[in-house]
């Protein structure tokens, strides 16, 4: 027990791993909330307004079949490849956006950082296991954590700085080199690690090909509807740039698509908000999609709209990530005591007034900085659901079905989020209502929002 004690995720056998995992989720977050900063200065230098929300939403998607195609490789082989393959990615992805000659380059490079960012998130989750004796788990995971405070309260504003006196292709190729180097450190240290069993001592499971080809089958299943759920997401955002006759069609049939691929990747009676943890799952798509499709547009209107520059327009990021981590300190602390119920009204209420501070600015066309200060309440509601979404997915799990449950609940994020994005993006461009695109946008998120009351209040409070 002593020597258990003695171990730190700082020790000279670990150091190296722990400190190139960190920098490497250090500068994902980085690159997520500098791209939200920068993305209005990117669509106008080349003219790709059109497809400014398939910037995110594509992404997002793509982080869908770097999850499934990364999780059942880590359990076939060891993490150690999937890892390697991922950052070699995203790395790739951001070179290919930073030396984007137009706007459809630029999107195939954020397609291709959507699977590499999917895919080292899974990956380092295995490396824990393999690297790090459990009761060092917490500690890491607090290091991961800390690695996205840092950014949320710097990025959006140096993501500003750097694009008004470099440029904003800096903010890709900059981070591209960065990558490579904690790359190098990862894979120089893990080079020494072995990786065939957890570090508490229990062997990795044995590779899935031997069990007569069930588990190859259903691996096959669940890339192939991650595909589908990806390729119909980008359609969505696609349909942007198409005539209205085309777009609108286009979009109606692929969030139907995704909503019947989502099926086996989800538990049974999510989509119709059965409750317990199908609510909670759908919840999550709800409230992801409702959030950051609001937050998506929110630098672009303080810039297009009131004149703000890049940095100053990426503090209400900056606000309301300051908001999610306090809020996120409050469910940590108190969240049992204030129960599954009365955390989700906390969050609609935050959450819509957030929306409403946005939407009358829009009307009256004065006072911007309320958005700044209102997002701030957007970020404090996602900092208090958003945890407690996790801690109730655990609650209804068991060891059988721990994986499948935390997928589902990943899955969900990102594809309603990347769906909600589309969607909002479309609306944007096809349908402004009073003169304005971002009014839309901001309709379309309250809607999400108010549909996450229904199973929000349905979700119940685990098998504890």
């Amino acid at each position: 027990m002593s020597a258990g004690a003695s171990e730190t995720i700082w020790d000279r056998t670990r150091l190296g791993i722990t400190i190139g995992s960190v920098v490497l989720i250090f500068l994902a977050a980085i690159e997520a909330l500098a791209v939200t900063t920068v993305m209005p200065v990117v669509s106008a230098d080349l003219h790709g307004e059109a497809l400014y929300g398939l910037a995110f939403s594509g992404t997002l998607a793509t982080s869908v079949i770097g999850m499934v195609a990364a999780g059942t490789w880590s359990d076939r082989s060891g993490p150690r490849a999937p890892l390697y393959t991922a950052v070699a990615l995203f790395a790739v992805g951001l070179l290919v956006s930073g030396l984007a000659p137009d706007m459809y380059t630029f999107i195939l490079g954020r397609l291709i950082q959507g699977l590499g960012v999917g895919g080292q998130t899974v990956a380092l989750y295995v490396v824990v296991a393999r690297v790090y004796p459990s009761h060092l788990h917490g500690r890491i995971f607090a290091a991961y954590a800390a690695a996205w405070v840092v950014p949320s309260m710097i990025g959006p504003f140096l993501a500003g700085v750097v694009t008004e006196f470099l440029h904003w292709r800096w903010t890709f190729l900059g981070v591209a080199v960065l990558i490579v180097a904690a790359f190098l450190l990862v894979m120089q240290r893990l080079s020494d690690v072995s990786l065939d069993s957890d570090a508490d001592g229990t062997p990795a499971p044995p590779d899935a090909a031997g069990d007569g080809g069930g588990a190859g089958t259903r691996f096959a299943t669940r890339m192939l509807l991650a595909v589908v759920v990806a390729v119909c997401a980008v359609g969505v955002g696609v349909a942007a740039d198409l005539p209205p006759v085309a777009g609108g069609p286009l979009a109606v049939a692929g969030t139907a698509v995704i909503g019947i691929a989502l099926l086996p990747l989800v538990p049974k009676g999510t989509l119709r908000a059965a409750p317990g943890l199908p609510s909670v799952v759908l919840t999550r798509g709800l409230i992801a999609g409702a959030f950051f499709a609001a937050e998506a547009f929110i630098p672009k209107l303080l810039m297009d709209d009131y004149g703000f520059t890049p940095s100053i327009a990426g503090l209400a990021l900056t606000v309301s990530a300051l908001g999610w981590s306090g809020a996120s300190a409050v469910q940590g602390r108190y969240g049992d005591r204030l129960g599954s119920r009365r955390i989700m009204l906390i969050t609609f209420t935050l959450v819509m007034v957030a929306l409403v501070c946005v939407l009358l600015v829009i009307a009256v066309w004065r006072a911007p900085w309320l958005i700044v200060i209102g997002w701030g309440f957007a970020g404090a509601g996602m900092g208090l659901l958003y945890p407690w979404l996790t801690v109730l997915t655990l609650a209804y799990s068991t060891p059988r079905n721990e994986g499948f449950n935390s997928s589902a609940l990943s899955i969900s994020d990102a594809t309603g989020s990347a769906l909600a994005v589309a969607i909002a993006g479309l609306g944007f461009i096809a349908l402004p209502l009073l003169g304005s695109g971002f009014v839309t946008v901001y309709l379309v998120a309250a809607v999400l929002l108010l549909l996450a009351l229904v199973p929000g209040l349905r979700m119940g409070a685990g098998r504890r």
